[in-house]
């Protein structure tokens, strides 16, 4: 991180990360060196009760606090704070890599306004994750729908397009990949982002599988609900 004014700022939304965060932020500095620009790193603490607050502080992270528990809001609050030309948003169990960042460089001189990035875990999984994530991955790159753990935008493009959309819970990237497409180019990397399989660990893939079938069914109303989203808010996350 530099202390000139950054052309890059990138944000972590982060409830109890402790355990993930400094890795994320640590990522995040080393994959940078391959821009050779200006950056900063905000991590959005979104009313914690472990040490996130201050594993960021010590990875040289700017703290937002706030007690939203609303991914959505979270993510625009960072965007709100934020000084750069460009957004990056990253998950605070995700990783970035030079690749990734050499990709996102060649992407802007390519006129790209916004984008995201195809996912791999960190470990390997069973095959149904597997093919689940690979649906995921094709899907993004054919509909260009960033997934959550990796957006970036112009700030302009950004605000243009309203933020993220405080109506939902989840779900939120789709809704905002919509509203970038329509302010300029938008991009799927090839290069991957690295995360975390926790949620498939602690969730069936069958799980997700209901809660999109009954995402179609309510046209949407279930990921307007935090109680019913206990995939993302749940007590099980944290464990």
């Amino acid at each position: 991180m530099t202390m000139d004014k950054p052309t890059i700022s990138f944000i972590i939304p982060a409830h109890n990360e402790q355990a993930l965060l400094g890795e994320a932020i640590a990522s995040i500095h080393e994959a940078a060196a391959a821009l050779d620009e200006p950056y900063e790193v905000i991590v959005v603490d979104d009313d914690s009760t472990d040490a996130t607050a201050a594993v960021a502080r010590e990875q040289g992270a700017a703290v937002v606090s706030v007690q939203l528990r609303h991914i959505a809001a979270v993510r625009n609050a960072g965007a709100a704070a934020a000084a750069g030309d460009w957004l990056v948003f990253l998950d605070a169990d995700t990783r970035l890599d030079r690749a990734v960042m050499e990709a996102f460089r060649e992407a802007r001189a390519a006129g790209a306004v916004a984008g995201g990035a195809v996912v791999r875990f960190d470990v390997d999984m069973p095959w149904g994750v597997r093919m689940g994530l690979g649906w995921w991955n094709l899907t993004s790159r054919v509909m260009r729908w960033a997934a959550g753990c990796f957006v970036f935008a112009t700030r302009e493009a950004f605000d243009a397009a309203g933020g993220f959309d405080e109506r939902f819970y989840a779900s939120e990237e789709i809704h905002l990949s919509g509203a970038l497409k329509r302010q300029g180019r938008m991009v799927i990397l090839s290069s991957p982002v690295t995360t975390s399989s926790r949620k498939f660990e602690t969730w069936s893939l069958w799980s997700y599988i209901k809660l999109a079938m009954l995402s179609v069914l309510t046209f949407g109303y279930v990921l307007k609900k935090r109680d019913r989203l206990q995939q993302w808010y749940g007590r099980q996350r944290e464990q």
